[in-house]
């Protein structure tokens, strides 16, 4: 059995070769301590970055997440307008060019290929259904229309509910517009290649018709 008489006592160090090693050591750490803040500061830096780029990662998907809600209401509202559309335009005959300027909105969200696209041709078709309410306001005949009514009446209810989903939605994306503006997040947006995102606000002429009703009177 190997005892401690069999140890190899030359391989472990005198205490004053460790200390010299120690001081050595210490003395490289000193000569270059500007090197080692300046690594300090990268690695910093580069957690920093990753921090950053994980923080816009959520913030955009939860904007994708929110908009995916806008798109059912707005779903509703493709579906219900047509509807409402045939059943004025044959009183609206002098209004063809605002007929035009939905469908061309409608076409143009169908080709839309992000979420700033969609959010740009939706506040389009916003505009011109709202073009479209102002219009039938001055055609007082249509509120005999129970048809009419009936879909205004459905088409009330669901701009309501764009509204609400909207205000989440635009919420969402002025935290992740704000997170990629300020610095430092500014600074890791450029490297990583993150932009912002357009609100879906409300156009104009909407702003104008707010709510839409047309009850029977």
């Amino acid at each position: 059995m190997q005892g401690w008489g069999s140890c190899d006592l030359g391989s472990i160090p005198s205490a004053p070769t460790l200390f010299r090693r120690i001081l050595i050591l210490y003395l490289i750490m000193k000569k270059n301590i500007w090197l080692w803040v300046i690594l300090a500061v990268i690695i910093l830096q580069v957690i920093g970055f990753i921090g950053a780029y994980n923080k816009f990662v959520s913030l955009s998907k939860g904007i994708d997440g929110q908009w995916a809600q806008v798109e059912v209401q707005l779903q509703r509202r493709f579906d219900l307008v047509p509807n409402l559309v045939n059943s004025v335009k044959g009183v609206l005959k002098q209004e063809q060019s605002v007929f035009t300027a939905i469908a061309d909105a409608r076409t143009k969200y169908g080709g839309a290929a992000t979420v700033n696209d969609k959010v740009a041709a939706a506040n389009q078709y916003e505009g011109a259904l709202s073009r479209l309410l102002v219009v039938m306001e001055n055609y007082p005949q249509l509120r005999s229309t129970e048809n009419v009514a009936q879909l205004m009446d459905e088409l009330s209810g669901t701009e309501n509910r764009i509204s609400v989903e909207r205000r989440r939605f635009n919420e969402l994306t002025r935290d992740y517009n704000t997170a990629i503006a300020v610095f430092p997040g500014n600074i890791a947006a450029k490297i990583f290649g993150f932009k912002g995102k357009a609100l879906f606000e409300a156009s104009e002429a909407a702003q104008v018709v707010p709510q839409v009703d047309l009850n029977l009177e």
